[in-house]
């Protein structure tokens, strides 16, 4: 059985704190400076930051050397089948408990919210589904 925790999973995560950072610079500001909807600010975060984690996570995290471009599709179903899961879940849960506070505020809380869950999602996906190690 694969280990859990083993060097691919701290690589995964420096690789998630550069693409968090670039990530997350861009939905906010799509958000909060552009006037962009939630769902757009949020996408704008996955768009861009799916193309640097595609080649940060292939090259570098789960070292794959090869130049086939045949992770390409399963990459993007994974990070569009999580994305709307991590968000989809985020929304009425964030709506639900902070009902009180303002639409501003419950979106930037939903899109840090959707941001953890995708995380956790996608590091499965990638490991077990993208790119996994053929035996």
């Amino acid at each position: 059985m694969t280990k859990w925790i083993d060097q691919t999973t701290w690589r995964f995560l420096l690789v998630g704190c550069i693409n968090t950072l670039f990530g997350t610079s861009i939905m906010f500001l799509a958000y909060n400076v552009l006037g962009l909807s939630y769902w757009l600010s949020s996408a704008s975060n996955y768009f861009f930051g799916s193309i640097l984690s595609y080649f940060l996570n292939k090259y570098f995290t789960f070292q794959k050397k090869d130049k086939s471009i045949g992770d390409i599709l399963p990459f993007a179903l994974n990070i569009t089948i999580y994305y709307y899961i991590a968000y989809g879940l985020a929304k009425p849960l964030v709506a639900n408990l902070f009902s009180s506070l303002s639409v501003s505020m419950k979106d930037n809380g939903t899109m840090l919210v959707g941001m953890c869950l995708f995380v956790g999602l996608n590091y499965l996906g990638q490991r077990y589904f993208v790119f996994q190690k053929k035996e």
